[in-house]
């Protein structure tokens, strides 16, 4: 299995069907991996992303903090499958000259890794191309020279490309 250092590019809150979706983009390159997570998860990302301490401890803060108070280290994560519309992932802990593969749900292991600074990577075939530039006329005005989207247009390209995605549709996807 061919494995891509990804990034986590965003956290998208779907307002018509309030569901989350975590955005990782590879980290040198544009493709991306939208996975759709549960609120909770949403939530934790959420709050790592910005920096944000928590109150008190959540699953993740308490899987960090075991995993070190047994002289371990969060390696890295890998998200390495998709299975009947459901991604699969594994957490790598390393102690002293061990590897163990934790079998996890890829929103536990982002928030793990986030909290561990540890990489996260994605099985090669898993990531899709990034949302396709809009006409360049459309985006430049009709015999106007093509221009470099700006951060926000490349942001709402994202929005309404995902608005498309249905989470069932990933188990249609050819590889």
């Amino acid at each position: 299995m061919n494995v891509v250092e990804v990034r986590v590019h965003g956290l998208i809150h779907e307002q018509k069907t309030q569901q989350n979706i975590v955005i990782l983009r590879e980290a040198s390159g544009e493709r991306i991996l939208p996975i759709w997570i549960g609120p909770g998860e949403a939530h934790a990302i959420r709050r790592l992303l910005a920096d944000e301490a928590f109150p008190r401890p959540m699953t993740h803060d308490l899987l960090h903090i075991v995993i070190e108070g047994m002289k371990a280290r969060t390696s890295k994560i890998v998200i390495t499958d998709l299975r009947e519309n459901t991604f699969f992932a594994s957490i790598f802990v390393e102690r002293e000259s061990e590897v163990l593969s934790i079998d996890a749900r890829p929103s536990d292991s982002i928030a793990l890794a986030l909290r561990a600074k540890a990489p996260i990577y994605v099985n090669e075939k898993l990531l899709q191309p990034p949302p396709r530039e809009e006409d360049e006329e459309t985006v430049a005005g009709e015999g106007a020279p093509p221009r470099e989207l700006t951060a926000e247009e490349k942001a709402e390209q994202l929005r309404r490309y995902l608005e498309k995605l249905n989470p069932e549709d990933f188990g249609k996807f050819q590889f």
